[in-house]
């Protein structure tokens, strides 16, 4: 028989460590390898079905997610009118707890529930041997027009579960996210999350965490992602992976973990702050700052607490910190919400992500769903349309919020603007507030918009306020542009370049192996023209960082950027610079 896991993906950098898990267990335990076949939701679907059908498979399993279910259940019934032999069979978090409910609605054979390994292992037995399928624990499926519900699956020891990369089947992942999970389950009962179904955390072996993770290192893998839902859960299983990778750092993986900000100790914090810059990536779900709300989604947090975790983690500028919110919860209207977004913001984390609520099935919110006035698409992902204290135009106008952080401060090339349009305004959320009407207003939303055309409308935004001082407004781009890259073209209304004879003199400065050695070492194999080429040296009538009113010179280095890829900014010596370049 032949067996084919398939995985559509959200992009072509994801990976899917799911199916790669049931294949290797299921190798393991039957002598069966089943194949594994990724695509991603961006692919049409007739090629799709075109290439499962021409691989003529007995048994075709899907890892459903809410990114790709409704994509799925297209494909399922199509490849059953082309293959009607076929046995599908549906898998994951987003089948596992409506399992009757598909199986009575589409043409799915089977469905497992939970997680996948051992009954999928089970099921190709059974299927093998041609025995009953009564046995495969966390089974639904069908007999005839009879549904049969199997009992669950008992929880594996997660070290029973095979490493699932290899050094074959490495070159696969270049240029993709690589996945690995260390725990399973949560002690927290967050009633938006699936997590909080499964009772206890499941812990990988210190062994076994070590053997893994070297290989990564080994192998010098761009980013690990830790799926594991509260990484820092057990302190002691936190603290030994993070003094290991650190330990046999080899200078490139970086590793990502999702983790609660008010339970980081002291000890982990104490030690994270002394890791190379770079080897961490923390993302910490806040999602809210109002009590009631924290109160009916079953969270705890201590938010003065997490703001501190937050400042001692960003002192040494060693780690990237990613900070969420989730609008739409129970209890958090538009201006609850506002007063969240300012209390998260004032973090000032490298990534900012606004979030809507998406009602999982099977969460304790979605079984609470009209009891709370909550309504949500009807289609995955399920997000949240409208509260009892969310009206939709509230909704829509957070959804060009949202769109204004991801744009203005998620990217990360508009800091110094942006520092300086917050000063204009009361609070962070009323200046992303205006920015998003004034987006709308100009139909901004309706096209996308290059770099440069993306200052320009901050500067439109500007021209339109009461208050504002233009002139340091096209300084302050200038920075932004010149720190992110050696930008080939500014906008018209931002100072311009120098003239050849201006630039004479900075050519000499770039001329001086002096200089270069002390200001630009990274550049020392380079002629003057090359490094004016692949430097920047600008003059400002202000300090762009600092606001001093007073001229300066700086110097951007491209070879060394800091965890967002903003370059090193060097101030150079006013006097030695104006002598050098009257010389």
């Amino acid at each position: 028989m032949k067996f084919i896991l398939v995985s559509l993906n959200a992009k072509f950098i994801h990976s899917n460590l799911a199916i790669r898990s049931i294949q290797k267990y299921t190798q393991l335990h039957t002598g069966i390898m089943p194949e594994i076949r990724e695509y991603t939701i961006n692919q049409p679907e007739e090629l799709i079905l075109r290439e499962l059908f021409e691989e003529h498979p007995d048994i075709v399993g899907f890892s459903c997610y809410i990114w790709n279910i409704d994509m799925i259940l297209r494909l399922v019934v199509q490849l059953k009118q082309v293959a009607p032999d076929i046995t599908i069979v549906l898998g994951g978090p987003e089948v596992s707890y409506n399992s009757k409910e598909l199986l009575e609605s589409y043409p799915v054979d089977m469905v497992i529930r939970g997680e996948g390994e051992k009954t999928f292992a089970e099921l190709v037995q059974a299927l093998q041997n041609k025995v009953s399928l009564d046995s495969v624990k966390g089974l639904t499926w069908k007999i005839g027009s009879q549904l049969v519900e199997n009992p669950p699956q008992p929880p594996l020891r997660l070290d029973d579960i095979p490493f699932v990369y290899d050094d074959e089947r490495m070159a696969q992942f270049q240029n993709r996210i690589i996945y690995y999970e260390s725990s399973r389950g949560c002690p927290y009962q967050c009633a938006y999350c699936l997590s909080s179904i499964e009772k206890g955390v499941r812990l990988l072996s210190e062994q076994r965490v070590e053997q893994d993770l070297q290989f990564f290192l080994d192998h010098r893998v761009k980013q690990v992602k830790f799926v594991d839902r509260s990484f820092n859960c057990n302190k002691h299983h936190a603290l030994h992976i993070w003094k290991y990778v650190a330990e046999h750092d080899n200078g490139i993986t970086n590793f990502h973990c999702e983790i609660n900000g008010d339970t980081l100790d002291e000890e982990s914090i104490s030690f994270l702050q002394t890791a190379r810059k770079g080897l961490f990536q923390f993302e910490i779900g806040i999602q809210t700052t109002n009590e009631k709300t924290l109160k009916e989604i079953h969270r705890k947090n201590n938010f003065d607490r997490i703001a501190q975790v937050v400042a001692a983690l960003q002192k040494n500028k060693n780690i990237h910190l990613h900070l969420d919110l989730i609008a739409g919860l129970p209890h958090e209207d538009y201006h609850s919400f506002g007063k969240s977004f300012n209390d998260v913001y004032a973090l000032h984390p490298d990534q900012f992500q606004l979030g809507f609520l998406k009602l999982l099935k099977g969460s304790d919110l979605e079984r609470r769903q009209k009891e709370l006035g909550i309504t949500c698409r009807k289609t995955a992902p399920y997000e949240v349309l409208f509260t009892r204290w969310l009206p939709f135009e509230r909704t829509l106008q957070l959804k060009m919020i949202e769109e204004m952080v991801e744009q203005y401060y998620n990217s990360n090339r508009f800091k110094a603007c942006i520092r300086y349009l917050e000063t204009l305004f009361p609070t962070p959320f009323s200046l992303y507030e205006n920015l998003a009407g004034f987006y709308q207003k100009k139909g901004y939303h309706k096209v996308s918009h290059t770099k440069e055309q993306a200052y320009t409308i901050l500067y439109e935004f500007l021209m339109e306020l009461p208050k504002g001082n233009l002139e340091y407004f096209q300084w302050l781009a200038k920075f932004d542009l010149y720190s992110h890259e050696k930008a080939k073209k500014i906008p018209s209304w931002i100072p311009n370049d120098l003239t050849t004879e201006q630039k004479q003199p900075i050519y000499q400065f770039y001329n001086q192996p002096e200089n270069i050695k002390t200001y630009l070492p990274d550049y020392q194999n380079l002629n003057g023209l090359q490094i004016y080429r692949m430097a920047h040296l600008e003059k400002f009538p202000f300090h762009p960082l600092t606001g001093q009113q007073q001229e300066c010179y700086l110097l951007f280095n491209y070879r060394q950027t800091d965890l967002l890829g903003n370059a090193l900014v060097i101030e150079l010596p006013v006097e030695q610079i104006e002598t050098e370049m009257e010389n």
